[in-house]
């Protein structure tokens, strides 16, 4: 599923129109990434909590050339699945 078929699955499921449908999605994609770009974390109860960790700066290695590298530090986004979507899921 991509963003435009749950743009009509929202939409569909609501009763409501597509355009509306795709406000709300996008605004709720908005809200998400606001909020984790800020450092704070994302609780949706049964489904899932979005966060963001740090990630250190570390050593690696080329697997071309054997050749260490310094590979800086980042932020690496996490999302954990919560009770109700794991139990959609496995049955």
């Amino acid at each position: 599923m991509n963003k435009s078929d749950l743009i009509v699955t929202v939409a569909v499921t609501a009763g409501i129109s597509q355009a509306s449908a795709a406000s709300a999605v996008d605004a709720t994609f908005d809200a998400i990434t606001a909020v984790l770009k800020s450092g704070g974390e994302v609780r949706l109860l049964g489904f899932g909590s979005f966060s963001v960790a740090e990630r250190a700066a570390r050593q690696g290695h080329n697997p071309a050339t054997g050749a260490t590298i310094q590979i800086a530090a980042s932020k690496q986004l996490k999302f954990k699945a919560g009770k109700g979507l794991k139990s959609a899921v496995n049955g």
